[in-house]
């Protein structure tokens, strides 16, 4: 189906919603926040932001309103009044194509980033048992591979626990240590200590630095991707026109509070100097609980922020390769194989070759010394194809208000059209961003950088989709609730 042939009196997403969610599997709008929250807010940038001091709060504002808001509010309205998810939205709003192009990189991005999350779960987990494991790549590939499997066991259950575990470890490891740090460092300033860093208003705006500072301001507002990954779950609300919209608003205020109040809060108390970019989260929490002889907690918030990235890692599970698989199963746009679902109606098959496939980069991760540069490429790699979907979304939006102005929407985004003008040039901007080198690549070869990450974003982003939608044979169709 075209744009054009958008229904005038289709189904509502709320009805839609009630036919296809099975009994007793509803989920919350607050649970969906938290979900979205999950796999979106973290504490791990806090200590390389707050280096920039009340800097930080511009450099997080900034990209909240040129790509947090626009993504947030045009995803609202598109799941208001339609289910499905990305692919449904850009295959209405543009074409079939490129709503497959749409998920599969909405999906694809993930290649790479179970990986690097987990990673940060290794090192977190050796500050808490011995320090030293952090720079064992061994150690690090087991713990990536242990915990994503033991993800895609728990993902493998259904949607139910998944939202459960992600709000949990949300509430454990994300917003509890964050409150601790917030109140730490409002009683160390209430103290009468002076605070570490500046806090005066001509420090607000970050020193200009020419390119280095967009790249800044472009690499934080990336941190806000994923606002609209859980919006395929929006048949799992009882209300989803007036639950989805809600749940966005409430996850936007937990982001901004989460990335900037811990931000802050770690300038108050600790020197710039003392938090170089490369010094984690755990170092932080370290040097905070050492100004109130209190760094027995450290190994504890360890713990919690271990359960926060898990809880992140199941949203992501639970998420886009579901999508992917919807739209493969209508449309036979993926070989049987990976269509196959378990008894609880999970992507299982897709989860598991994926999970070869993170198996396989942890390994490199333990036996090739100098895999963080070609790592490093490859994160930049997914992130670039990630943006292509919200290019897609963006531009969907637009034509849907256009085409279908009097479909049944349980929000209407405000100036739809320039909100989907600023993120669609937020998003390229970002896009060609990526191609420059960062300073750590200073010294190599920028045309060969800009070669490796052009090739593997056309072979990742466009090549591999385009290959799965030439080679589609009406057989890979899978009847509405086959489980083979």
């Amino acid at each position: 189906m075209s744009a054009t042939d958008v229904p005038a009196t289709p189904p509502t997403a709320e009805a839609a919603a009630r036919t296809r969610a099975p009994s007793g599997s509803w989920i919350s709008w607050i649970a969906l926040a938290m979900m979205t929250t999950s796999s979106v807010a973290s504490l791990r940038p806090s200590p390389t932001m707050a280096v920039y001091g009340l800097a930080c709060v511009f450099l997080y504002l900034v990209p909240a309103l040129v790509f947090l808001l626009p993504t947030s509010l045009v995803s609202a309205e598109l799941a208001s009044g339609w289910e499905g998810g990305v692919y449904n939205w850009v295959a209405l709003g543009i074409s079939k194509p490129m709503g497959f192009l749409a998920v599969w990189c909405q999906f694809a991005m993930t290649i790479f980033y179970y990986p690097s999350l987990l990673g940060y779960v290794a090192s977190t987990l050796a500050y808490v048992i011995n320090p030293a494991l952090a720079s064992s790549g061994v150690w690090t590939a087991l713990v990536i591979m242990v915990a994503y499997w033991s993800g895609v066991y728990i993902s493998s259950r259904g949607t139910k626990g998944v939202a459960g575990l992600a709000s949990g470890g949300l509430i454990i490891g994300t917003l509890i240590p964050g409150a601790v740090l917030v109140i730490l460092g409002a009683v160390f300033l209430g103290q009468g200590n002076p605070s570490a860093a500046p806090m005066t208003v001509d420090h607000l705006l970050p020193a200009w630095a020419g390119l280095a500072s967009l790249v800044l301001i472009v690499n934080n507002f990336l941190s806000y991707s994923g606002m609209e990954m859980n919006a395929v779950h929006v048949s799992s609300l009882r209300n989803p026109a007036r639950d989805f919209p809600r749940s966005m608003f409430l996850a936007m205020g937990l982001v901004l509070m989460i990335f900037i109040l811990p931000a802050l809060a770690i300038s108050w108390v600790v020197p710039a100097e003392q938090l170089s970019l490369t010094a984690g989260v755990m170092q932080a929490f370290d040097a905070v609980f050492a100004q109130f002889g209190s760094q027995w907690l450290t190994p504890i918030v360890g713990i919690m922020l271990v359960a926060a990235s898990l809880g992140g890692m199941l949203t992501w599970l639970a998420g886009p390769s579901r999508g992917l698989l919807l739209i493969s199963r209508q449309e036979g746009y993926l070989p049987p194989f990976l269509q196959r679902v378990n008894k609880n109606g999970v992507q299982q098959n897709i989860l598991v070759t994926q999970g070869l496939i993170t198996t396989v980069i942890a390994l490199l991760y333990a036996f090739i010394p100098d895999v963080s540069s070609a790592y490093w490429i490859f994160s930049v790699i997914t992130t670039q194809v990630y943006l292509i979907m919200y290019l897609l979304m963006f531009v969907a939006a637009v034509r849907l208000r256009r085409r279908a102005p009097d479909h049944p929407r349980g929000y209407r985004a405000p100036m739809l059209v320039g909100l989907c003008g600023v993120g669609f040039t937020a998003s390229l901007a970002a896009l060609l961003i990526g191609f420059i080198p960062p300073s750590q690549f200073g010294s190599g070869n920028a045309g060969l950088y800009f070669v490796f990450v052009a090739a593997g974003a056309l072979g990742l982003g466009l090549l591999v989709p385009y290959l799965f939608y030439r080679l589609r044979k009406p057989s890979w169709k899978q009847p509405e609730g086959s489980s083979s």
